[in-house]
């Protein structure tokens, strides 16, 4: 079993050191609590900010700020999700999500490939790479971020490379409920694995987040529900593949549950790609 731990949580733009203060409080209580995961927010340790960032934020300080968060993972003993902007080679500003163990050492990293609104599309680029699953307590794991999820290819993409376990920083304004109370709750549902979705909370620049950070379950359940306010929230989980039944990519992945239905399995993927998707 892997105890999930997720931070809700007010972001101060462009204030580092009191973000990466509330990470290091939040590890602490996760931590605390025998949580070996804790889930951050879409780039709480710079503030969400698009125009802001890119405008203000100096992409030289990015080493620093990840050893600062690896350091927070070292000394809670606990993995970590945190997102950031990155710079890739050829000097696009990326939206990205990384997963740490332990020890601070990066076991995954996923940039974003759906950017939101007029605002993300002018301070970043959109990214091209699938999800990358690693092995997390036995747990198979992958990152998207925020408006990812609300497309099925992304989910389904993390899906069919075997995951079971998807993890979800965001920014969600208030007005798009409907996304961590059915979209998310479908997604794990039609992928048969376990999504994690943690929100800012509180106004900044201009937004108004509202929590409902969310722990959806492969059966589409939830299993762990946020308010609209700071909260740490925590969900149990188990692994939902017998990793000796499972095929490579996902697709003979065995369904939980006498009811469960086995999407995974039943799909046909040539069929649909005769059919220009």
């Amino acid at each position: 079993m892997v105890l999930l731990a997720l931070m809700q949580a007010k972001a101060a733009v462009l204030d580092v050191r009191a973000n990466c203060a509330a990470v290091e409080e939040a590890a602490r209580e996760a931590s605390a609590a025998g949580a070996q995961l804790l889930l951050t927010p879409e780039l709480f340790p710079v503030g969400y900010a698009p125009r802001r960032l890119r405008a203000a934020f100096d992409p030289g300080t990015l080493p620093a700020l990840r050893e600062t968060l690896a350091g927070i993972a070292r000394r809670h003993s606990i993995g970590l999700v945190y997102s950031l902007p990155a710079l890739t080679p050829a000097g696009d500003w990326h939206i990205s999500a990384t997963l740490v163990d332990a020890s601070g050492r990066e076991l995954l990293s996923y940039d974003k490939v759906h950017l939101f609104g007029p605002e993300e599309r002018a301070a970043f680029a959109p990214a091209s790479a699938a999800p990358g699953v690693v092995e997390f307590h036995g747990l198979k794991t992958a990152l998207v971020i925020c408006y990812d999820i609300e497309f099925p290819e992304s989910a389904r993409a993390a899906a069919v490379r075997g995951a079971e376990l998807l993890l979800v920083p965001t920014a969600l304004a208030g007005g798009f409920e409907a996304v961590p109370q059915v979209l998310v709750r479908a997604r794990a549902l039609e992928n048969q694995l376990t999504v994690a979705y943690a929100n800012h909370t509180g106004g900044a620049e201009g937004y108004d987040f509202r929590g409902g950070s969310i722990v959806a379950g492969s059966d589409g359940t939830v299993l762990a529900a946020a308010g609209t306010g700071a909260e740490l929230l925590f969900a149990e989980l188990a692994p939902t593949v017998d990793a000796a039944a499972a095929g490579a990519d996902g697709t003979d992945r065995p369904a939980d549950g006498d009811n469960a239905v086995a999407y995974l399995r039943d799909r046909r993927p040539d069929l649909y790609r005769s059919w220009g998707i």
